[in-house]
């Protein structure tokens, strides 16, 4: 089809001043399904899929990529040309088939995953040139200019210039002359110097895939060896299921040897990227070269240089979020997911993909192997192992000879916290006395304690003694987290903020607000009162902004500067801390309330992986974890150390349900500003659902959070059969609908948040 409002307007636009021009599909990344057929200039031939151009849409000029041969549906008189093609690497056939495959799988705009692949659109354009200087005269007595000391040591410093690299700036040749750049100026003023543009690359440095490795086990070179003929043999998905501390990183670097070594790009995708700090030095340490960084904190024009240098094969390894998925690689040879099961890899804006799954499908289109990496695999991951789809490589002992610490349970019924003094008045306390006592002891061994509790801020809610007014988010139904050190009420789903009232918004009563409930900042408070000479920090990712400042915090603990730490999940992996031999869990019950299918799983995973932190080295660890349900099969399988034992009765419970993996869910969120016509919407899709023997449609109902930046939203939930293909329902089912004006519908295929 043609391009929306592509009405042929002069000569240029007129595809038949070309004779018989060759038409050609061109998909461009705006939120609409269609590829647009356009005419191929002459002089643009040979043009072929996958080649990058630019195309009139409407009245403006987009990027688009071209899909293949047009279809010949329109008119050729009204086909309007190609106006560029862009000077960089086509998009390979992989990265193509994983934009389709990733649009009809999400239901997503095939334009808006396209986005995704095109997400840094300035990389495309030809790098800036800087300025350089070379000597245009052998002396100074040629020019005009006055012979001074600080010229001649100039023009001797660019004529001694190595020839190999590119000219200089005038901050390098003042700098290697010992002058200001002034006198620089001066020269290239008066002739002696020929300022000339330079267009140069980063320099990215390349890893050693030959750089010798640390000393393997007999279980880590065994399946290390498995990696790497994996990495020879094409496509293939492999579990690396590893205890923490069991060297699952040493191994996968095995695989990324082998990929380099057969002159291939390497991706590694882990869920936290921007706080997984000491990642990259080790990697440096075992190829002698850093990997190039890919997230959202890197600026925009460090970006724009790893995409362009990823997509011209410059990058040899890639370590990054998810999104880093759908960077151009010319010739990816691996695939690695590390912490597979995290749920960070899922995107819930935009195009809701998880990454983890995409990484699967982007590894069959390219022909080559992925490993997915965990202490704690997903129920689907292990699943597809025992089905035979995977491949499984088990790591079942801690490197070095370091025991795995088995967790025990403090009963807070049989053990309820005590008040602390706080300034002569009694506080309430989150800290049973087991766990207080195995503080003091580890303290006094002068090793570290972990305080698990993943909540940030001082207080979760907020509510006045008065007249039990609660602080609410204005934007969304959620109470507003104080955060005392800033002194302000905060959302954690907006971003709202406001100053700490002085007085209850709605009595008037000064002084009366009172937090309710721990957050880390108030759980370091009663730290700080009960052990008042240790080293204390907090760690949570509105404490850690970027990598810069978590690397600094790791290292002050790897050195020993601090003793205690309360932090969030973003300690909970990844990290090696040979002082830390003491994990207390202050809320092992927390993520387990709510009506989330996969509650029990992150619950479990979650508290695992922080119990793996502690005695990861030659001093033993000890994992204390306070609960008011330790009957719990999550909390009795926590105890035992037994993640097999609660993987059988999770996958029981959810067979018997018939929830993913053993069935299909797609949920509908339908949003808008105007409450009513969000029902009515929910109400009409409910009245042209789907209907089968092999599927049910729940809902329409408000959502658990009913009030999301001030959209209103209700769910319908379609739960089916694991043989149904749920897509094309869902298409119909969508198009029969008549919503209401200014009503959205979002689609999710494989939820995985249900607030």
């Amino acid at each position: 089809m043609s391009a929306p409002g592509a009405k042929p307007s002069g000569p240029a636009a007129n595809a038949s001043l070309f004779g018989a021009s060759r038409r050609v599909a061109v998909r461009v990344p705006v939120p609409v399904d269609s590829l647009y057929d356009y005419a191929v200039p002459p002089e643009l031939e040979p043009l072929a899929a996958g080649d990058l151009v630019r195309v009139p849409l409407g009245k403006r000029v987009e990027l688009g990529v071209v899909w293949g041969e047009g279809a010949a549906d329109v008119p050729e008189t009204k086909l309007r040309p190609i106006q560029e093609r862009v000077d960089a690497p086509p998009m390979t056939q992989p990265l193509r088939d994983l934009v389709d495959w990733c649009a009809a799988y999400t239901l997503a705009p095939a334009g808006q995953v396209l986005r995704m692949a095109l997400s840094v659109p300035e990389a495309l354009d030809p790098p800036r040139p800087r300025t350089g200087y070379t000597p245009q005269v052998a002396d100074l007595a040629e020019t005009t200019l006055r012979v001074t000391e600080a010229r001649q040591k100039v023009l001797e410093a660019a004529r001694r210039w190595p020839p190999s690299e590119p000219p200089p700036t005038a901050a390098d040749l003042a700098r290697r002359a010992g002058v200001g750049a002034a006198v620089i100026k001066g020269l290239a003023q008066g002739g002696a110097l020929a300022a000339v543009p330079v267009v140069e690359d980063p320099v990215i440095a390349a890893p050693d895939p030959h750089r010798a490795g640390p000393t393997l086990s007999p279980d880590q070179a065994y399946a290390a060896d498995a990696l790497r003929a994996s990495a020879r043999a094409g496509f293939s998905v492999t579990l690396l299921e590893g205890v923490t501390g069991s060297g699952k990183t040493e191994v996968y670097f095995e695989a990324i040897a082998e990929a380099l070594a057969q002159g291939r790009q390497a991706l590694v995708l882990l869920p936290e990227i921007a706080l997984t700090a000491r990642w990259p030095d080790r990697f440096q340490q075992r190829f002698g070269a850093p990997p190039a960084p890919w997230h959202s904190d890197l600026p925009r024009a460090q970006r724009r240089d790893i995409w362009r240098a990823v997509a011209f094969g410059r990058v040899p390894v890639v370590v990054g979020a998810r999104s880093a998925l759908f960077l151009p690689f010319p010739d990816l040879g691996l695939i690695v997911v590390d912490e597979e099961h995290d749920s960070a890899f899922k995107q819930d804006e935009g195009v809701p993909y998880n990454a983890r799954d995409m990484a699967v499908v982007r590894a069959r289109a390219g022909d080559l192997a992925v490993v997915l990496a965990s202490a704690t695999p997903s129920l689907e991951t292990v699943l597809n192992a025992r089905a035979g789809r995977y491949e499984h490589l088990p790591l079942p002992e801690r490197h070095g000879g370091a025991t795995l610490p088995a967790p025990g349970l403090v009963d807070l019924r049989a053990h309820p916290p005590e008040k602390w003094d706080r300034q002569g008045v009694p506080a309430p306390s989150f800290l049973a006395p087991p766990l207080l006592d195995a503080m003091a002891e580890t303290l006094r061994n002068r090793e570290q304690t972990l305080l698990f509790l993943n909540r940030r801020g001082y207080a979760p809610l907020t509510l006045c003694r008065a007249c039990g007014h609660r602080l609410q988010c204005p934007n969304c139904s959620t109470w507003l987290v104080e955060h005392r050190h800033r002194r302000v009420l905060q959302c954690h789903h907006c971003d709202y903020r406001t100053p700490m009232p002085e007085r209850c918004p709605s009595c008037d009563t000064p002084d009366s607000l009172a937090p309710c409930g721990p957050g880390v900042e108030r759980l370091a408070e009663e730290v700080a009162a009960r052990f008042p000479q240790a080293r204390l920090v907090v760690a949570a990712s509105d404490t850690l902004i970027g990598p810069t400042a978590a690397a600094e915090l790791v290292e002050r603990i790897e050195q020993g500067a601090v003793d205690i730490i309360v932090g969030t999940q973003v300690m909970a992996k990844g990290h090696h801390f040979p002082l830390l031999t003491l994990v207390g869990v202050v809320d092992a019950d927390l993520g387990l309330a709510g009506g989330d299918l996969r509650a029990a799983e992150r619950t479990f995973q979650l508290l695992h992986q922080v119990a793996g932190r502690a005695g990861r080295a030659q001093r033993p660890g000890r994992v204390l974890m306070q609960t008011t349900d330790p009957e719990h099969p999550v909390m009795q399988a926590l105890a035992a150390n037994d993640p097999e034992r609660f993987l059988s009765v999770e996958a029981e419970t959810r067979r018997a349900l018939m929830m993913p993996p053993f069935g299909r869910l797609v949920a509908l969120i339908v949003s808008g500003l105007d409450e009513s016509a969000v029902s009515a919407a929910g109400k009409a899709l409910a009245r042209c659902a789907p209907s089968a023997e092999d599927m049910e449609v729940l809902g329409p109902a408000p959502a658990p959070l009913a009030v999301l930046r001030r959209q209103h939203r209700h769910r319908l939930l379609l739960k089916a059969a694991r043989t149904v293909r749920v897509q094309p329902l869902v298409r119909d089912w969508l198009a029969a609908a008549v919503l209401p004006p200014g009503v959205r519908v979002k689609v999710d295929v494989d939820p995985y948040a249900f607030l």
